[in-house]
């Protein structure tokens, strides 16, 4: 009986990776809010009330750009141990930084650029959380539009109960003038499931 009173009292977390797949000519505002929290993440130096606050306006940007959903993969795990789950965020954190064009380019902000530039039609997300406790909305398959909303949603109520250990937002491209093709999208993001 005492081995099942430790484990009640240990802490789960859990680590899950959400990709999605925007696609569209009206895609391009989005990457002005995904730049500009990105800049915020930056300055607030892993402040996790700040990335939260970020994180809950990138998820209700995209709630709003719902009918630009194309394709979506999701994947996480869940831990007993805070070191192990610290593992896999910096594992996925590196898988998500080395797909195509996924690091946000904060330093130049172009202004020189001719007004004319190239606006992509394919945009991906990928944000990357660990939280305590449990979240059935997110511990599921996403890969119907109804489950992504819920899933989606469930982040800003993990931010405003206080539970995110981590979070994590990459996107590709990363810039204005940077372009994602159908091919490249086919290459980099192999998993994502037509929604």
């Amino acid at each position: 009986m005492r081995a099942f009173n430790r484990m009640i009292g240990r802490t789960r977390y859990v680590v899950a990776r959400i990709m999605l797949h925007l696609g569209g000519s009206e895609v391009a505002p989005i990457l002005g809010v995904l730049n500009r929290a990105g800049r915020a993440a930056i300055d607030a130096d892993g402040d996790l009330e700040v990335l939260g606050e970020e994180l809950v306006e990138i998820v209700q940007t995209l709630l709003q750009y719902d009918e630009y959903w194309v394709s979506v993969a999701n994947e996480g795990d869940v831990f007993w141990d805070e070191g192990e789950a610290g593992d896999y965020v910096n594992e996925l954190f590196t898988d998500s930084a080395q797909r195509y064009l996924s690091e946000p380019d904060v330093d130049t902000q172009r202004a020189h650029d001719p007004l004319s530039i190239p606006v992509t039609r394919n945009l991906v997300v990928m944000i990357t959380v660990a939280y305590e406790g449990e979240v059935p909305e997110l511990e599921t398959d996403l890969s119907n539009i109804q489950a992504l909303k819920e899933g989606l949603k469930a982040l800003i109520n993990l931010h405003y109960n206080h539970k995110f250990r981590a979070i994590q937002v990459h996107f590709s491209p990363a810039r204005l003038g940077d372009e994602l093709t159908n091919d490249q999208l086919l290459q980099y993001y192999p998993e994502l499931i037509p929604l």
